[in-house]
Formats: structure tokens, C-alpha cells, sequence
């Protein structure tokens, strides 16, 4: 039998294939086991970016530990092309409020094009008031920064 070894994805791949996709799942590093969570992320400026609600088992893991790694898939109905992308990294706080503005705002008009409003209660507001109802002051806004080089795989 031979073994078939999917070929890896490029760096020119791998940034496209994370600015074209907006879903991503997290896995965060609490205690013994990992605590995996699906999020909406921007890619923006060549860096990945995640909203936060001020409560919860993720906000209490990452007050202990921002290690996390971040995984993108994408699969065919088919099945017939697909691709896996894994990151290693440090999600870290953004402080800076013009950043956080734009990003936020990003995020709302990506929303906006991409998801039913349904979606916005994953954010901790209404759905009933759409994604304008989605507040820009005071949101948590992580960035996200790679440690390693990403495991990127994809269909032959």
C-alpha cells in the first residue's frame, strides 16, 4: 500500500485562505484538556483578529493563559477539495481604541455580507437589533500573534 501524503500549502495560500474565510475554531489550553470554541474572526493588516464578550469560560481561561492555537478549515459539499490550516500563538489584548475601532467595524460590515443576524447573539447581543446593533465602545478585541509556522495542508 503506498501512503499519500497531502501536499502543504503556501505562504500565498495560506493568506488568502484566512482573509477569504471568516470561521475559525480556537482551542484554548485550560488546565489538563483543551476548551475548543468556534469564533468569527478579521483578517486585517496580515493579522487575525477575534471579539470577546466580558464573560464566560474563555474569558476566565485566557486570564490564565493566552496560548492558544487557532484552526481554519474549509471542505467542498463533496468533499472533493478541502484544506486545514493550524496556528500556534499568544492572542494578545488590544489596547489601542482607533484599532479597535476599525477592526470592530470590519468585523460588523464582514457580518453584515457574510451571517444572519441569528449570529450576533455569539457575540452577547440582541439579534432582534441586526448587526448594527453591535456596540463598537468597550468591546475586547484580541489580536492574534503566531509563535511557529503554521501546519497547512490541502486536497491533491
Amino acid at each position: 500500500m503506498t501512503i499519500v501524503k497531502l501536499p502543504e500549502m503556501n505562504e500565498k495560500e495560506i493568506s488568502e485562505a484566512i482573509e477569504r474565510e471568516n470561521l475559525c475554531r480556537i482551542g484554548f489550553i485550560d488546565g489538563k484538556y483543551p476548551y475548543i470554541s468556534p469564533f468569527q474572526y478579521i483578517y486585517f493588516q496580515n493579522s487575525m483578529y477575534f471579539h470577546f464578550t466580558d464573560y464566560g469560560k474563555k474569558k476566565r481561561i485566557l486570564e490564565k493563559n493566552r496560548n492558544v492555537c487557532v484552526s481554519i478549515e474549509h471542505f467542498a459539499d463533496d468533499l472533493s477539495e478541502y484544506f486545514f490550516i493550524s496556528m500556534q500563538g499568544k492572542l494578545i489584548l488590544l489596547e489601542d481604541e482607533s484599532e479597535k475601532k476599525m477592526v470592530l467595524r470590519k468585523m460588523i460590515e464582514s457580518a453584515k455580507n457574510k451571517f444572519s443576524s441569528n449570529f450576533i447573539s455569539a457575540h452577547g447581543f440582541d439579534k432582534n437589533n441586526g448587526w448594527d446593533g453591535f456596540k463598537i465602545a468597550d468591546q475586547i478585541i484580541y489580536k492574534f500573534k503566531k509563535t511557529s509556522k503554521p501546519v497547512a495542508l490541502k486536497s491533491l
